[in-house]
Order: C-alpha cells, then structure tokens, then sequence
C-alpha cells in the first residue's frame, strides 16, 4: 500500500513519506500540527486513496481509554436479571465494543482514526501502549482474547494542547504539518474553489499572511478557517481592488471569519486607528 495523496487533499513530499512510513513499519502515525491544518482529514483521505474502511474515534476530555476497547453495562445486566430476561444468560449482549474492537474485528484492513488525543486525561495514551503495540487485548468479562485479523493503519492527531508520554512517543512514527506556504495554499484552494479567479486568490492570501504576521496576534487563522473567509468573499463578490485598499486602514473584510476572539478584534482596530492617522 502506498500514499500518494488525492485530487481533494494537497500532501507535501514530506508528509507522503510519513504516511508510507508508517505503513511500513506497521506503526502508529502521530500527527500534530496548527488546528485547522487538514490533520483529521488525512486519515479519512488516506482511507479513501487506499480503497479502506475508515474507523473514527473522537476523543473528548472525557473518554477513556478502557471505551475505545469495550464497555460492560453491569446495570443493564442487573435490571434483567431482576425482570427474569433471557438476555441476562449470554454477558456478551451487555458488551459494546469500542473502536478498536471494530477495527480489530474487521475482515479487512483498515484506517483507525484517534483524533485529538491530547484532549484526553494524561494517561490516556499510556492506557493504550499495549493494545496498540501487540494489536490485542483481553476481556476480562468473557475470558477471550482480541487479536486484529487485520493489523489496521493507525493515525493519531494532536494539537498539542499537553505533551504525551515518552513511552507512547517511542512507538509512533512522528510528523508535524508546518503551515503552508503561500504557494501551497493557493493549491489548497483551488482544489476547494476550481476556478476561483487568481487575482482574488493571490490579493487574499496576501492579506491573509499578512494578518497572521502581526506581532501579538493570539490566534492565527488557520488553513480551514482561509478557506472560510476565501468562500465569503466569493459569496459577497468582494473584489481584489477591495482587499487591497482595506489591507491598511481599516479591519478586514468579514473579518469574523478570521478573527476569533476579542483581543485580536482590538488589536487590529488600535492598528487601524494608528493608520488612519498617519
């Protein structure tokens, strides 16, 4: 199995050769990188280039490791057996598998998605070594032991919101989505708009890296958050002329779209304000 990106996600050299690698190796990809840099979506493009199931596992602050494996409802379990309900006999119908199970359990091979681990308690990735190393795990409630039939391409996200452990670091295979370049996200958009008229598009990102620089700024926009503007300004048939005349005195156009917290919103007013008087 190889990677080598789709005609809907623009992947550079270097992240191709992390995909493959990965394969190779039969270990997890971990991918970090700026929120909205296209992490999430290369698992499910991966999948799609590869002809492969996509297993999904969104993880909140909440989840625990032990509900990507599986979940016993021993209450379920009890309030049956108090109804006198047949069910109460086979435990298994009060096991729901997790999304690894899924994975594990599938016929054929498939792309396993954990998504914003860093979300989870700090020893959530530790809880996962060994499931995600031997591609098995035991169940305590039935006595059985679940191998993967099919060892599943495994890729990872963060955000980099906590640092993970050395001992789940040393069983990935790593790489970092660097913000693209001018030239790169024009491609980006092109595969999102066709056609999209160039002007527009170069007159855009040059305002948009230019926001991005400003010194103090405490969130930059991000690539999706680009495209969002990028697809307002087409909707407002905003022209290039336009942008180039608001890039110094005044907030940017739809400027809501890029701006996404108030002291960013005043900090380009102070600098708005500066202008106009000079």
């Amino acid at each position: 199995m190889h990677f080598e990106g789709t005609a809907d996600y623009v992947a550079d050299k270097d992240l191709m050769v992390a995909v493959n690698a990965a394969i190779a190796l039969e270990r997890p990809l971990l991918v970090k990188g700026e929120p909205g840099t296209g992490k999430t979506e290369l698992a499910k493009q991966v999948a799609a280039a590869l002809g492969l199931d996509l297993i999904e596992w969104h993880v909140k602050s909440t989840t625990r490791a032990q509900q990507g494996l599986y979940e016993y409802d021993a209450v379920s379990r009890l309030r049956d057996s108090q109804l006198g309900d047949e069910r109460f006999n086979d435990i298994k119908n009060y096991i729901k598998r997790g999304k690894l199970w899924e994975a594990f359990a599938s016929d054929r091979k498939t792309v396993l998605l954990i998504d914003e681990i860093d979300k989870a308690d700090i020893e959530f990735p530790n809880d996962l070594l060994q499931e995600l190393d031997k591609m098995e795990f035991f169940v305590y409630e039935t006595g059985e032991t679940v191998k993967a039939i099919q060892r599943p391409i495994v890729i990872i996200t963060s955000n980099n919101e906590k640092e993970l452990p050395d001992a789940f670091l040393r069983r990935c295979f790593f790489h970092y989505i660097r913000f693209p370049d001018a030239e790169t996200l024009a491609d980006i958009v092109e595969v999102h708009y066709p056609g999209i008229k160039k002007n527009l598009i170069s007159a855009a990102l040059g305002q948009f890296y230019e926001i991005r620089d400003v010194p103090g700024l405490k969130k930059k926009p991000s690539t999706s958050e680009a495209l969002d503007w990028i697809r307002l300004l087409v909707a407002d048939d905003v022209g290039p002329e336009d942008l180039r005349m608001e890039t110094k005195n005044a907030l940017p156009r739809l400027h809501g779209a890029l701006l996404k917290n108030e002291q960013d919103v005043h900090l380009f007013e102070k600098l708005a304000f500066m202008a106009r008087r000079q």
